[in-house]
């Protein structure tokens, strides 16, 4: 459910601390709620999560939200859209503090041409994402709103905060099914 890329974080602080122009990689930060990328415009840098926690989501055309997957430390955005050459498929948002490398594209396009490190933790990172929503895809058509309800609680419980919506957007739910299984829950439990 929270997606987190530890060797990928490692190889950008090293490349980070040894790049010779400083400014081909520079750290920003983001308060809690606001839009690092946003949905159908273009970025303008590949970002790779320093700290913090994000939402990934689609907005569709009745404004509903639909969470992709929550993104920690070390997943990349907005490669996928430079390497397509298109504007930006979802919209990533703050739900913590969070800390970014953001890196300049064409140092991006250059390191993708030179070095076979980031090539295959690109790799990875598109294999990792395939399974993983696989597995979300056929997990939910498997498991109850509320089996699936209870593991996003114990996420929530132990490494952030989701608001209602946020979990019934994750859920692919409206907020008033989630509270009818948030109550439906509670009553098995007592």
């Amino acid at each position: 459910m929270l997606k987190t890329n530890q060797p990928f974080l490692d190889y950008l602080e090293k490349i980070y601390n040894n790049q010779e122009n400083k400014s081909n990689i520079i750290i920003n930060s983001f308060e809690k709620g606001e839009k690092i990328l946003t949905q159908n415009e273009v970025s303008t840098n590949i970002m790779l999560i320093k700290s913090g926690i994000t939402k990934c989501f689609f907005t569709e055309k009745n404004d509903q939200e639909y969470i992709v997957e929550f993104l920690g430390k070390g997943e990349i955005i907005g490669e996928i859209e430079v390497m397509k050459n298109v504007p930006c498929i979802c919209s990533i948002e703050a739900i913590t503090e969070v800390t970014v490398f953001s890196m300049t594209i064409p140092y991006f396009q250059s390191l993708i041409k030179s070095n076979i490190n980031l090539n295959n933790l690109l790799l990875d990172v598109f294999a990792e994402r395939i399974v993983n929503t696989s597995n979300r895809s056929s997990y939910q058509q498997l498991h109850s709103t509320e089996h699936t309800l209870s593991q996003l609680l114990e996420l929530k419980s132990k490494e952030m905060k989701v608001s209602k919506e946020d979990m019934a957007a994750y859920l692919g739910i409206t907020v008033r099914s989630l509270n009818k299984a948030l109550k439906d829950s509670k009553e098995k439990m007592v």
